[in-house]
């Protein structure tokens, strides 16, 4: 393959990358890697290296790369139809089929699908749905959301509020002040050490309720939460925690959103999130594993509640002012229809519950006494290493060490890709759902090999 000398030159002078040090990026003082290729849990850069890609993208490419159905029923539909709105009632066989196919998996008690491109668009289309619903209803001051630090919800003006991370704060004049945050449930940087699982659960369900009550409830419409906390560092919720917190939004009359972004269609082992943890969602978030990232598809799924009333608000007021030009846009819709056709035929769920159990009992056994890994967690097919100074006492590293990010560029060397997560030194894993026992034995040895090298 030639390669093109000139491409990384472009890169640099006219591409604006997210997330990313961005005069580090100009200056050259970064690397630029551009991807050429990829089959399985793997990819291929443009110079020939290959990659364990053991976070699937951006937790995303849940079926694996080089899936040729997925890319037929795209070409296909390019060549039939490449693009029809769905306004005014309007649809195309691929976005009806794949509606269908969403609620038949969903959690019971969901009715309708309203499609979008991004994670933080359909969190935008929530907000809003939510708003409109206590304005049909006569409550025009139950609009606060309560959200929860740590908690990743997207990168616009509101969605960028509902993330709790600072980075998507500092300096973009966020969070806005519909958007309350309290506290996450992360139980390893829980202040009192003695206190278990379930009394921090309850604890965190009394600070909600105090919160509420402080607020007023009849100002807060709805409380996000990813039922596994994701980019704030991969945590699974202590137990009882989930039981707890919906028991308060239920007295307040307070809808819950389930952000499913991440753990929609099978990263847990289950085929929803609130399925698993035994959430009664009012709205479900969806986009990630919907197409495992083939094609840009998101989706706002609305709970029968809700819809109720949206379609009593269109009664009293005429068609609903909400819409986007690609709202469930053909080509995402046949990938989607495809990819959850090929998740079931390859029984890719199940083999994300066992292969993923086993990457983190591995990873926990063969970190389980090194002194600077403070935790191993992990649900389904998410782990994380969360990094420490010192084990016994949870004394955490200086953050301007940059040790997560240091012991990702060891594993990149190594031929794995992990992620180091922000706002902590934590190392997240979230492989392709095709992953195997092999492959889980490959990340493994790259994490101990890598850690030894950076922290000793």
């Amino acid at each position: 393959m030639l390669k093109n000398d000139m491409l990384e030159q472009w890169d640099r002078d006219t591409f604006f990358h997210p997330s990313t040090h961005l005069a580090q990026h100009a200056r050259g003082e970064s690397p630029t890697r551009v991807i050429s290729g990829g089959e399985g849990s793997h990819i291929v850069d443009r110079d020939g290296n290959r990659f364990l890609d053991a976070f699937a993208g951006l937790y995303c490419v849940n079926a694996g790369y080089g899936r040729t159905d997925i890319a037929d029923a795209i070409a296909e539909q390019a060549r039939e139809l490449a693009y029809y709105h769905a306004y005014v009632g309007h649809g195309t066989e691929a976005s009806i089929t794949l509606a269908k196919m969403i609620l038949d998996r969903a959690p019971s008690g969901m009715s309708k699908v309203y499609f979008g491109q991004s994670g933080s668009d359909a969190n935008e289309t929530n907000i809003k749905l939510i708003w409109y619903y206590n304005n049909i209803l006569g409550r025009p001051e139950k609009k606060k959301i309560i959200s929860r630090w740590r908690g990743y919800h997207g990168s616009g003006l509101m969605t960028g509020s509902l993330t709790g991370l600072d980075l998507f704060h500092k300096k973009f004049d966020l969070p806005l002040a519909q958007v309350i945050h309290t506290d996450a449930p992360y139980y390893f940087r829980r202040a009192d050490p003695a206190m278990s699982e379930e009394a921090f659960s309850a604890h965190l369900a009394t600070e909600l309720e105090a919160l509420i009550e402080r607020e007023g409830a009849d100002t807060i419409a709805a409380f996000i939460g990813e039922p596994v906390l994701g980019t704030g560092g991969i945590v699974p919720p202590p137990a009882g925690y989930w039981q707890a917190i919906q028991a308060v939004l239920d007295k307040h009359d307070i809808l819950l959103v389930a952000d499913e972004v991440v753990t929609g269609f099978g990263r847990l082992g289950s085929m929803f999130g609130s399925d698993h943890y035994g959430l009664k969602p009012d709205l479900i978030t969806i986009a990630k594993g919907l197409t495992s990232a083939y094609a840009p598809l998101s989706g706002s799924i609305v709970g029968e509640r809700m819809w109720k009333v949206l379609e009593q608000g269109t009664d009293e007021n005429g068609p609903i002012g909400h819409g986007w030009t690609y709202s469930a846009h053909p080509i995402g819709a046949a990938a989607g229809v495809a990819n959850l056709k090929l998740i079931d035929e390859l029984s890719l769920v199940q083999n994300a519950a066992s292969v993923g159990q086993y990457l983190n009992t591995q990873m926990s056994t063969a970190l389980a006494t090194h002194r600077h890994v403070g935790e191993v967690r992990g649900e389904g097919m998410l782990c994380a290493v969360e990094l420490v100074e010192d084990r016994d006492t949870r004394a955490f590293l200086d953050p301007d060490r940059k040790v997560g990010a240091a012991i990702a560029a060891a594993m990149a060397e190594r031929g794995v890709i992990a992620r180091a997560m922000p706002q902590g030194d934590i190392l997240g894993f979230a492989p392709p759902f095709c992953l195997t026992e092999q492959e889980a034995d490959t990340v493994v040895a790259a994490t101990v090999e890598a850690i030894d090298q950076v922290l000793g």
